[in-house]
């Protein structure tokens, strides 16, 4: 059964730092796509940034530059590395994986196949 949980979240200032981390129970015998999405209140839920089988990471705009995710395989763990952090990134942060990996990109909540339950991220001005 796949589970992954999300930690890190919390409380940072504008132009401050935060590093998300999710712990994933996963198939050994699958490779999965990883990403991140957020969800603002009152918005609908957002592709953050991926990572793939090839370890081909992508991002939203809204990001680029700014967040880095990576993964750990012997962990089992996906990062989000966030700087200069933003008001407007505050929300609730998901981790989300998809199997299969048919080598595009994925950026819509519905091509993921599972999720985490989300950590809060507040960014305050």
């Amino acid at each position: 059964q796949v589970q992954l949980v999300e930690s890190g979240g919390g409380l940072v200032q504008t132009g401050g730092s935060l590093r998300l981390s999710c712990a994933a129970s996963l198939r050994t015998d699958r490779t999965y796509v990883m990403a991140w999405f957020r969800q603002a209140p009152g918005k609908e839920r957002q592709f953050v940034a991926a990572n793939s089988r090839s370890d081909v990471t992508y991002y939203a705009d809204s990001v680029k530059g700014r967040f880095t995710i990576s993964r750990d395989n012997a962990k089992s763990t996906v990062y989000l590395q966030m700087t200069m952090l933003k008001f407007e990134d505050t929300a609730v942060y998901y981790c989300a994986a998809r199997w299969p990996d048919s080598g595009r990109y994925y950026y819509s909540v519905a091509e993921y196949n599972y999720w985490g339950q989300g950590t809060q991220v507040t960014v305050s001005s």
